[in-house]
Parts: C-alpha cells; structure tokens; sequence
C-alpha cells in the first residue's frame, strides 16, 4: 500500500516537472488561423514554412519561430504629389495588402514583420508611384479620370511589391485635397459652365417658342385660306338661318339694306309677274 503511494506521488512529480519544463523549453509551436510560422534554428532563418496548427521543434535555445499573419490588411496612407500643371496634389489612400504565404520566411528575412513592411516598402512606393502617375496629367484630369488614374497606381504598385512577397490586392483613391486657389478656380468654372447651359437652354427655349408661334399662325393662315376657298354664297346663306333669331333689326343702316337673310320663298323669286 506504502509503495503504490510512493509510486503515485513519483508520478504526480514526474508529471509536474515534464509540465514545468514543457512550459519552458516550449518543444511546440502554436501557428494560429490566418497565419504562418517562420522558424529560425540558432537564428538562422529555415526554408521551411509553418502552416496552421501546432508543430513539434526542437526547445527554445535551439529553435524558435516567428508568425507573421498573412490575412489582407488595410493600411490608409496620406501622400503628396504634383499634377502635370504643377498644381499641388494631397492623396489619401487606403491599400489592401497580404504577405504571400508561400514567401514569408524571406520577406520576414529581408524586411521584418507587418510594421517594417509598411515602414520600409509599403509607405514609399505608394509614393513614388503616386507622383509618378499625377504627373502625367492635368489636376482636372486627375479629377475627371480618377477610375483611369486608380487603374494605373494599381498596377503598377502591383508589379513594384511582388518582388517583395507582398500581394497588393486593392488600391482606393479615398480624395484628393488642392490648394485653396485651384479649388476655387475649379468652382468659378463650374459656375460659368453651369450659367452658359442655362443660357443655351433659355436661347434654345425662345427658338423653340417662336418657332411654335410662327407655326401656330401659318396654320390659322392656312385655315383661312382654305376656309375661303370653299366659302360659297349658299353656306354663307345657310350660316346666317341656323344664327337667326327670327326677328328683324328694328334699326336699319341708312341705305335701307334689308338683312342678309333671303325670306322669300324660291317660287315667288322665280314668278313672272302678272301683267
């Protein structure tokens, strides 16, 4: 009974103290989602890469392993620049990147970790790249072909990290600040454009107006002449019996003109008279 008891307790000892060193010498390592791990043995950077999960190595003093997440990442960057006119340009930026996983042991040995990324190769190409694009155009092209100017920076900040291992996934022109003058100059010239095409829209208007008068009064014309032409004597006469009221004026005109009306029968007309 004694010795089971000694036995237990070597165990329980055993058990602590292999806890105790595991815990220290650490012959594991932990790569989380998202992620891979660059092991270094005596400092020296390994090909070989850590995937997720966790990997037995050899204890710390020997092996030790450095993850670098390989998940995108925002980074917003404000840049200046000059237009082709050598107007002032402030850029601000927002750049989705990646470290390419199949490449993190050498950018972590060229470069260092996501800070020394964006430090030391994100922050000046974006720049350079940034100028190098402005400068090609106008400040008002630089505003009417953003989507244009977008596409440029994009590819080519795409093409200048790949070395690097650093994937560039997106580049988003967020604004562009000018100068107090150049703004300025830039909404007179919107207001001036904004009044000529109101006054073309009023000129076309009047044009549009007379037109239509000119051609509501060659139609009345037209009417008329055609009215005239088919005018005879008897719708004139038929004209005047649907208006009349039965009744004669009782002022007549001073040459006894009797109304336009005919009252005599056509057979008394047509009557010889009797001799």
């Amino acid at each position: 009974m004694q010795s089971v008891r000694y036995n237990l307790a070597l165990y329980s000892v055993g058990g602590i103290v292999f806890i105790i060193a595991a815990l220290i010498l650490r012959p594991f390592a932990i790569v989380g989602a998202g992620e891979r791990g660059v092991m270094m043995r005596f400092g020296k950077i390994q090909d070989a890469i850590l995937d997720e999960g966790i990997h037995p190595i050899l204890p710390m003093i020997v092996t030790s392993v450095k993850t670098l997440s390989v998940r995108v990442q925002k980074t917003d960057l404000q840049a200046d620049a000059a237009s082709k006119d050598l107007q002032k340009i402030t850029t601000d930026l927002a750049v989705n990147w990646n470290v390419d996983p199949a490449h993190v042991n050498q950018v972590f040995q060229q470069i260092g970790d996501e800070e020394q990324i964006v430090t030391s190769i994100l922050s000046p190409a974006i720049s350079e790249v940034l100028k190098a694009a402005t400068s090609k155009k106008t400040a008002e092209e630089i505003i009417t072909k953003r989507t244009e100017l977008k596409t440029e920076i994009d590819n080519t900040l795409k093409k200048r990290l790949e070395p690097y291992g650093v994937i560039v996934r997106d580049v988003s022109l967020i604004n562009f600040g000018f100068s107090p003058e150049f703004s300025k100059a830039i909404e007179a010239k919107q207001i001036a454009e904004q009044e000529a095409k109101q006054a073309e829209f009023t000129v076309q208007k009047a044009t549009q107006d007379a037109q239509a008068e000119i051609n509501r009064a060659k139609g009345k014309a037209e009417a008329q002449r055609l009215q005239r032409q088919t005018l005879t004597a008897e719708i004139l006469q038929q004209q005047a019996i649907e208006k009349w009221n039965g009744q004669f004026p009782t002022v007549m005109g001073g040459g006894g003109t009797l109304p336009l009306i005919n009252i005599a029968p056509p057979s008394s007309q047509a009557a010889t008279p009797a001799k």
